[in-house]
């Protein structure tokens, strides 16, 4: 086996030995394969030869390339580039010198999007679909085109929803489904939005016989800038074509022997006027929730005789669908999840052999079968899911392929809703009483396993048409509620699950409406025992359809029951009412806290005062007693102004005064660092208290830069220091003399 990749933006290729699954040897891979993983890819080997398509070098080149043997092709870049940014998503090798009646060439189709350069009606398409077309057998030319492609040739693959003008115009995926001939080979495609924003895909079919007639139409020609369709002549041979038999009677027998003037007409004409046009016009599958990321087909013959395109889906979530192709449109069997992640899947490759189709994320790789008959477990499911691959056989939905006499098996892949009419053995509907008091809700579960199929109910035999809360009903994906259950909304109820026109019975309920019982004071006595009936459910099956005719069932009756408006019930009224009370008092209950939170607020906190210079007022020094002990403090000027500190200085152990200067801006902080405290000075001696303090406090505030603080702390004591006044005088007389300092913009250090 021969792979490539990117290996950290230094391509190689290695040999892996399939039988022991090891690395045989390791070449350079940068001709082979892009240098970012990002970039689109495609190619195969074929007859010993690789081809190849992707963005190549650190310049993202797009090319189309024959790596080997040699010589080595590629596409060429002037002086109209074939290709313009183009993302490769697919490529595929069709045999057509198979028994070919012009001794035609095998041709290689390579599918990619690019940049959009032709004139629309819309500027909004900014890119387009493309497949391109090269001979198998091409060599390049002799004197032009040297190495090059002599064959190249693109055209535009359209998908749109012509009524909305809605154009899908990035291609994500393709896949080939060979018939036994070219022109019965069909071309499957992924393709999106050009807005990512946007979630939608679609699937479209092209016929080959369309891409050859696309290849064979007009030319474009670039002219002023602009591409116009070509009316000139074309030279002979035709430029792009392959060498047939009609070369060879001119004496060309390879791509070498073309002349010059046909491989300058193909180097600037490599763009073919003719659109190729889905199948039907339109795609034959649109879905709206999920972006598509790869597809693969097979082929699957009906026990009618038809042949069925079985589809294969993944999704950028790691989904699964799984789709049968009838007439123009598609036909969606289930959809698996296969991870349990969202991821988007990668690859996937049908096993023949296997009968297993095998997908791959980047979690891993899942082995799906191709069919899951034994998940439908009644004739009617059997024929609803339309799968190819199944049938009944009047006991089970088994694979048709395991009978070799399939006479007895039913399907119905057209229709879906016929063979099951007689059926005896589809199994039964449980039957349950439901018993509920008026003015109560109830609900009656019908689940239905389809996602195609509507539910529908019936009362009494009668269809029931008005759902609502007016008509006392709603209905669900759950089953249906009873609001309010009244005395008239007793009766036999029946679930029907209604698809492709036939009605299905899937549940039946007995619903009694009891009255509500009088409140126990207005009993004399022991209160009364409701009955045990109206607490049990009873369940007792009755076999459907096997029990009625089938006319009476699978057609609803022609008797529809009225209903008149139901007016709100009392209960409903005292909820509403209570739910109203209940906001109210939360509301009234957060407005409470608020305003005890502000008037806390208010009575705790005293305005916020800055203290200058100039006026600096000691108003508790008069109402206590001082004591002779001082001590002194540097802090870091973010403390200014700060209400928690001068609550906490108000204590009763003691009151710190701060000396601010006027002018100073501070920086506000959240949480500023606590000042470090300085260490205590060594008591003075009592000969030193008269003069001692007044001597060493000067120094120290003459030492102190204008954008410090000084903290005293003085507690309480029996009677006022003999040091107080004098202390005071010096302080006042030393800061009406620093009054008209300049005041240092950027605090120092001793700020910090």
């Amino acid at each position: 086996m021969y792979t490539c990749g990117t290996h950290a933006f230094r391509p190689r290729c290695a040999y892996i030995d399939v039988a022991r699954f090891t690395f045989v040897r390791f070449e350079e891979g940068k001709e082979k394969c892009p240098y970012d993983p990002t970039k689109g890819y495609t190619g195969f080997i074929i007859d010993g030869e690789m081809y190849s398509a992707s963005q190549y070098e650190f310049r993202n080149i797009p090319d189309i390339r024959r790596n080997f043997p040699f010589p080595n092709l590629r596409t060429d870049n002037s002086p109209t580039s074939w290709l313009l940014e183009s993302d490769f998503v697919g490529s595929a090798l069709l045999r057509e010198s198979i028994n070919s009646s012009i001794g035609d060439d095998d041709k290689l189709y390579f599918f990619f999007t690019e940049r959009n350069t032709e004139p629309t009606a819309y500027s909004s398409q900014t890119k387009v679909a493309r497949v391109a077309r090269v001979c198998k057998g091409d060599i390049g030319g002799q004197r032009s085109l040297q190495r090059k492609w002599t064959s190249f040739l693109k055209a535009r693959l359209v998908c749109a929803i012509p009524d909305y003008e809605l154009y899908f115009n990035v291609l994500r995926n393709i896949f080939v489904v060979e018939g036994s001939s070219v022109h019965d080979s069909v071309l499957y495609g992924v393709f999106g939005l050009e807005w990512r924003n946007v979630k939608m895909s679609a699937v479209c079919q092209y016929s080959f016989r369309d891409v050859q007639t696309a290849f064979d139409g007009p030319y474009m020609e670039l002219q002023d800038t602009k591409w116009r369709e070509y009316t000139g002549t074309v030279p002979e041979p035709r430029p792009g074509s392959c060498i047939t038999d009609q070369h060879r009677a001119l004496l060309i027998n390879s791509s070498r022997d073309l002349p010059d003037n046909v491989l300058n007409f193909t180097q600037r004409h490599a763009l073919m006027s003719r659109q190729i046009q889905p199948v039907g016009g339109r795609p034959v599958l649109l879905q709206r929730s999920a972006d598509y990321t790869k597809i693969a087909v097979k082929q699957v013959v009906g026990l009618d005789g038809r042949v069925y395109d079985m589809l294969f889906i993944g999704t950028d979530e790691g989904w699964l669908h799984r789709a049968v192709k009838i007439s123009d449109r598609v036909h969606i069997i289930e959809e698996l999840q296969l991870f349990e992640e969202k991821q988007p899947i990668n690859n996937m490759v049908i096993s023949q052999k296997q009968n297993r189709i095998y997908v791959s994320a980047a979690s891993g790789v899942v082995q799906v079968p191709l069919s899951s008959c034994e998940r439908y477990t009644s004739c009617y499911d059997c024929v609803f899911a339309r799968d190819p691959f199944c049938g009944w056989d009047g006991r089970a939905c088994a694979e048709i392929a395991a009978y070799a006499n399939r006479s007895s098996l039913i399907q119905d892949v057209q229709m879906g809703s016929r063979g099951c009419t007689n059926i005896t053995s589809d199994g039964f509907v449980m039957h349950r009483t439901r018993a509920v008091m008026a003015g109560d809700d109830m609900l009656l579960q019908c689940e239905i396993r389809s996602n195609l199929a509507t539910p529908h109910w019936t009362l009494n035999g009668q269809v029931m048409l008005g759902y609502g809360v007016d008509f006392g009903y709603r209905t669900g994906t759950d089953g249906l509620l009873i609001i309010g259950a009244q005395n008239q909304q007793s009766g036999h109820y029946r679930c029907y699950a209604v698809e492709n026109g036939v009605w299905v019975p899937v549940r039946s309920y007995m619903v009694r409406v009891q009255p509500v019982p009088p409140p126990a004071s207005h009993l004399s006595g022991s209160p009364t025992a409701l009955p045990e009936s109206f607490f049990t459910t009873t369940t007792a099956p009755t076999l459907s359809p096997s029990s009625v005719p089938a006319e009476q069932l699978l057609s609803p009756p022609p008797a529809l029951l009225p209903f008149r408006p139901q007016l709100q019930t009392y209960r409903h009224m005292e909820a509403m009412y209570i739910s109203l009370v209940a906001v109210l008092g939360g509301l009234c209950l957060v407005l409470t806290v608020v305003l005890l939170y502000v008037s806390f607020c208010a009575r705790n906190s005293p305005s916020a005062r800055k203290y200058s210079q100039q006026a600096l007022s000691i108003t508790t020094a008069t109402e206590r007693k001082r004591s002779s002990h001082f001590e002194l403090k540097t802090i870091s000027s973010h403390c200014n102004g700060r209400t928690e500190g001068r609550s906490r200085a108000m204590s009763r152990d003691g009151e710190f005064l701060q000396i601010i200067p006027a002018d100073i801006q501070t920086t506000p902080s959240k949480e500023p660092p606590p000042a470090p405290p300085l260490p205590m000075p060594p008591p003075l001696p009592a000969s030193e208290y008269a003069n001692g303090l007044s001597a060493t406090l000067p120094s120290v505030l003459r030492k102190m830069n204008g954008n410090s603080y000084v903290l005293l702390r003085q507690t309480d004591s029996e009677m006022t220091s003999p040091l107080y006044h004098s202390f005071t005088e010096e302080l006042n007389r030393i800061l009406e003399k620093r009054k008209h300092t300049q005041l240092d913009i950027q605090p120092d250090e001793s700020s910090v």
